[in-house]
């Protein structure tokens, strides 16, 4: 019985070196490959719409804060909030496509909580499950649909879990605010760019 779950498991962790090997590496644009630990300026893939993610004031100086997009500001160049991504998988240096990681925003912030990414609970006028700081961060990962969009379906990093309701991010435009949601036709997945900063 033993030898069993030892072959088992051996099974189990050569098909997981062998999936990390198979997944592309997340590139930069530069070409080269994102890294765990360094700060990234996660750019839209698509000019003049809006600047580079950052934290969001939803509701009126409440906690907690939203990820989302400043709009354009004519003539000025102004940088979101660089991010690092952590991957699940330990010891891992590479982001890789469709692989569970962490994103950390590199800030403090007013509400003294984490600047970690998570799902918000579902809000009942949209029934959008927007991205938040605070708290635990959720697990996110990169897919390459011909451009970089981020999901949410833990897979490694919750392996015997029920599946939760999956979702790809897109921005959803809210009172003038444009808010990164998973759950909604209107915030179809929304392409990005990743930037060493």
């Amino acid at each position: 019985m033993k030898s069993f779950a030892a072959l088992t498991l051996s099974i189990w962790l050569i098909s997981m070196a062998i999936s990390t090997v198979a997944q592309p590496a997340v590139l930069d644009i530069g070409g080269q490959p994102v890294e765990s630990g360094v700060q990234y300026y996660v750019m839209p893939a698509v000019a003049d719409i809006a600047s580079d993610l950052t934290l969001i004031n939803r509701n009126n100086n409440s906690c907690p804060l939203y990820v989302g997009q400043e709009p354009i500001r004519r003539r000025t160049s102004v940088p979101g909030l660089p991010v690092i991504f952590k991957p699940f998988a330990e010891g891992e240096t590479i982001i890789r496509e469709s692989r569970d990681l962490t994103v950390t925003f590199q800030a403090s912030i007013a509400c003294a909580e984490s600047s970690g990414w998570r799902v918000g609970e579902e809000d009942p006028e949209t029934g959008s499950r927007f991205i938040v700081s605070g708290g635990e961060a959720d697990y996110f990962a990169i897919q390459n649909d011909g451009f970089y969009n981020f999901v949410w379906c833990p897979t490694e990093s919750c392996p015997t879990c029920d599946r939760p309701r999956c979702g790809t991010a897109g921005i959803l435009s809210e009172n003038g605010k444009r808010l990164l949601a998973l759950d909604t036709p209107a915030a179809a997945a929304f392409p990005f760019l990743f930037a060493r900063a």
